[in-house]
């Protein structure tokens, strides 16, 4: 099934280019990474500022140098073809109104531009083909939120109208539970801290979210101190709101970015083979929309965390 459709492109690649890289063309480094456009494509990306290299715009024929930090925005209009995939989903929970899923790091929830396959909803359709919501169109069939590539953990997916309106309203409400748990860069000098701060697009890089003053939208983030280690502290973030990036945003705000987030954070060469930022998605509590009970889920770290844990001798 082929659809072409507007849709919000939240998720930002990034690359930090690594030695053997230096010297390439920037064009033909991106070509390289997504197979699924074309050099020209990607050098109209370019030009319409869709990529930066170092927040900076550069041209196609840019000279990539070692630790160079690329961001590129995908385009937001695409013809698509939704394919059902074997993907054995890790599903923590199921019934006939909806299913809790524990997503992976490195997985797309939705298809778009440079990601057609190993999504969630790949892996979704082959499993229940039409029956699931279809709110959010056909591109996102059961989708009733979303957490970035990069990060893993719990998500609520209906398979009806119905469950998804109550799910939707909930999110809406703020009645969600949702906790996540990460390992930021420094020593929080804190127990406990709120982060009351608008999120809205970075005035200055229109692929990133910043705190801003003017406008954008009231977010609301409660850090508490799980434990230390000299240079990084391991927390938990319980959201009161939703908003794009939010927790990675915040953190960035107290000037602890998360470990492994070079978009709102920088590279530690110590972790330079981390892809992505350490960011976990641990706890989901809701009321069920068809049998008003309350419901709550937990997931275990993967194992990238816990290693991580143990390499920074913090104990879970």
């Amino acid at each position: 099934m082929k659809i072409e459709e507007e849709f919000l492109c939240d998720d930002i690649d990034s690359y930090i280019v690594e030695s053997d890289m230096s010297g390439k063309r920037l064009d033909v480094f991106l070509t390289e990474k997504y197979k699924d456009f074309s050099r020209s494509q990607i050098q109209k990306m370019i030009k319409e500022e869709n990529i930066l290299v170092n927040s900076n715009i550069e041209k196609s024929s840019y000279k990539l140098c070692e630790d160079d930090e690329i961001i590129l925005k995908k385009p937001c209009k695409e013809s698509i073809e939704i394919i059902p995939q074997k993907l054995n989903l890790d599903i923590l929970y199921e019934d006939e109104h909806l299913l809790v899923v524990n997503k992976p790091k490195n997985m797309v929830v939705h298809p778009a531009p440079g990601n057609y396959e190993g999504t969630l909803v790949n892996g979704l359709k082959f499993l229940y083909g039409d029956n699931l919501s279809n709110i959010n169109g056909d591109l996102r069939p059961g989708i009733v939120h979303r957490i970035d590539k990069d990060t893993s953990g719990i998500l609520v997916v209906a398979k009806n109208n119905e469950t998804h309106e109550g799910l939707s309203k909930q999110f809406f409400d703020h009645s969600i539970t949702r906790e996540y748990e990460m390992i930021c860069v420094g020593n929080v000098d804190w127990d406990d801290c709120t982060v009351e701060e608008n999120i809205g697009r970075n005035p200055k890089n229109r692929m990133k979210m910043a705190v801003v003053k003017d406008g954008g939208k009231k977010a609301v983030t409660h850090f508490h101190l799980i434990n230390q280690f000299e240079g990084f502290s391991y927390l938990k973030a319980t959201l009161e709101t939703g908003r794009t990036h939010q927790i990675r945003v915040h953190s960035s705000f107290l000037k602890h970015p998360i470990l492994g987030d070079i978009v709102y954070g920088f590279k530690i060469k110590k972790f330079s083979n981390l892809q992505g930022q350490t960011l976990h998605a641990r706890k989901l509590g809701f009321v069920h929309p068809i049998t008003g009970e309350y419901m709550e889920f937990s997931s275990d770290l993967p194992e990238y965390f816990k290693k991580l844990l143990n390499t920074l001798n913090l104990s879970i």
